[in-house]
């Protein structure tokens, strides 16, 4: 497959190249190697990407929603129609296996754009009578959209982000990660393909720099970002600083509770998804696995098991099922992180080691008799490390699980409905899971609370973090004034 691609950039319908930018080197994490180069976005490219979206803008939303929405769902219709090349295309961006990108990323964009389009007909205003006056309210887009991508899922970041943002009228300037290039300039040209106007969605490269240049931007009126909680205090600052609409998706230190009542196999599944999907490098990830102390062995055994079921080796390979980290940097942040735990006296039931090929892979690590003040239990890792931790007592469980400046998502595994709901309400998480774990239609919401971030991505919940609210008020007689 051609990985290269035709340019760095993607402006106003059209491949765009500036070398005079700082080269960014695409590395294949199963191999080590160069697959492509793009070039950083110079100041002129960032400024014809606003120029382009600024003028298409208008006549975008002046179409009807019925209009836009079918673009978009054309679009859908043909990133599913190109799921096997999409899906190799981010196994080579990201390293993930195919056996997971051919299911969980063009398709979840694919989901992103379909349901978008088909709503974007519904955006309706409302009628409110007040005797014989009455107000109406208009939704209206708020103009330029900025997108700033994280490496671990590129294509459906770009059509989470990109979907609502369309929809409701909106231009976008999509950033992806430096680590991760290649796919979201596919999505731009599938969307142009299916016959979105010049200008619409764009896609520039670039580090930290021209983040913030669009982020500085006056012309720009909201951003949406995914990434570490530090960028997104840098990026939330700076969009305060021009009042500018935020959505922020943060990172984690998420939860999961499995009392002595729990299917056993289902919860060594969730946190075997929780944990060890992507290799670990999923913000919402359960890596803070509380077991119920009675059935602790039995469920470190058996995990153990399956653990040896995945297959690690070439992330091309259907039947592989666990693949190499992101880069370099990230797993030896990961393996880092494993000395620390056995420095503070964590025991290491499983994994915890690089293994000796090439690229950059590590084994599933799994620590027992985790406490709470352990660093591996306090800091997001972002790599295939689970710490387990006991507990005997359910309030002194759901305090421990809420004790943290994070709060992504937060899972259960019961048989007891009514204390599943019960912990549910009482997780301090906007996303939770009962029985389950890292489900994310894009019919539900997703966000965080504390310093997770801000806003919900998907849903009708989008909707307003890609809108504003006009209300008119219409006075159906005279109007008098005291003088």
């Amino acid at each position: 497959m051609q990985t290269q691609p035709k340019a760095s950039h993607f402006i106003d319908g059209r491949y765009v190249e500036d070398t005079a930018g700082a080269p960014i080197e695409v590395i294949y994490p199963a191999t080590g190697e160069v697959i492509a180069t793009v070039h950083a976005a110079t100041p002129a490219i960032t400024e014809q990407a606003i120029v382009a979206a600024t003028r298409a803008q208008g006549a975008w939303a002046a179409l009807t929603g019925t209009e836009r929405g079918r673009i978009l769902r054309r679009a859908s219709d043909i990133l599913r129609e190109r799921n096997h090349d999409l899906s190799v295309l981010e196994t080579y961006d990201t390293g993930k296996p195919y056996q997971e990108t051919s299911v969980a990323d063009a398709t979840s964009g694919a989901d992103a754009l379909e349901f978008f389009g088909g709503m974007a007909a519904t955006l309706t205003g409302e009628h409110i009578q007040l005797g014989e006056d009455w107000v109406y309210t208009r939704r209206e887009p708020l103009g330029l959209c900025v997108g700033i991508g994280a490496w671990n899922y590129p294509t459906q970041i770009a059509c989470w982000k990109g979907a609502p943002a369309l929809a409701c009228g909106n231009a976008m300037i999509f950033k992806p990660s430096e680590t991760t290039p290649l796919c979201a300039l596919k999505v731009a040209e599938i969307l142009h393909e299916a016959g979105l106007p010049a200008g619409i969605y764009n896609v520039v490269q670039g580090r930290g720099d021209v983040g913030a240049s669009l982020v500085t931007d006056p012309r720009v009126d909201k951003v949406s970002l995914t990434g570490s909680v530090p960028t997104g205090r840098k990026v939330y600052a700076a969009a305060a600083a021009g009042i500018k609409h935020v959505t922020m998706e943060l990172g984690g230190k998420s939860p999961m509770i499995v009392f002595d009542d729990a299917d056993i196999e289902s919860a060594i599944s969730g946190a075997i998804m929780g944990n060890f999907y992507s290799s670990g490098q999923v913000c919402s990830n359960g890596t803070r696995v509380f077991v119920h102390r009675a059935i602790k062995e039995a469920f470190l055994t058996r995990l153990a098991e399956r653990l040896e079921g995945a297959v690690i080796g070439d992330p091309m390979d259907p039947a592989t099922s666990f693949g190499p980290m992101v880069s370099e940097n990230q797993m030896n942040i990961a393996l880092s992180y494993i000395e620390k735990g056995k420095a503070e006296g964590a025991r290491l039931v499983y994994g915890g080691a690089k293994l000796d090929r090439e690229g950059f892979f590590m084994q599933p690590t799994v620590f027992a008799d985790v406490t709470d003040d352990m660093v591996i239990a306090r800091e997001e890792i972002f790599g295939p490390v689970m710490a387990v931790l006991d507990f005997d007592d359910e309030d002194d469980v759901l305090a421990r699980a809420n004790d943290t400046e994070f709060g992504l998502a937060a899972g259960v595994f019961t048989r007891d409905l009514a204390r599943a709901h019960r912990i549910a309400a009482g997780f301090e998480a906007g996303t939770c899971y009962i029985n389950t774990y890292n489900d994310a239609p894009v019919e539900a919401p997703f966000g965080g609370s504390k310093n997770s971030g801000v806003g919900r991505e998907n849903s009708k919940a989008a909707i307003e973090h890609y809108t504003q609210l006009k209300s008119v008020y219409v006075r159906m007689g005279t109007l008098e004034a005291p003088f």
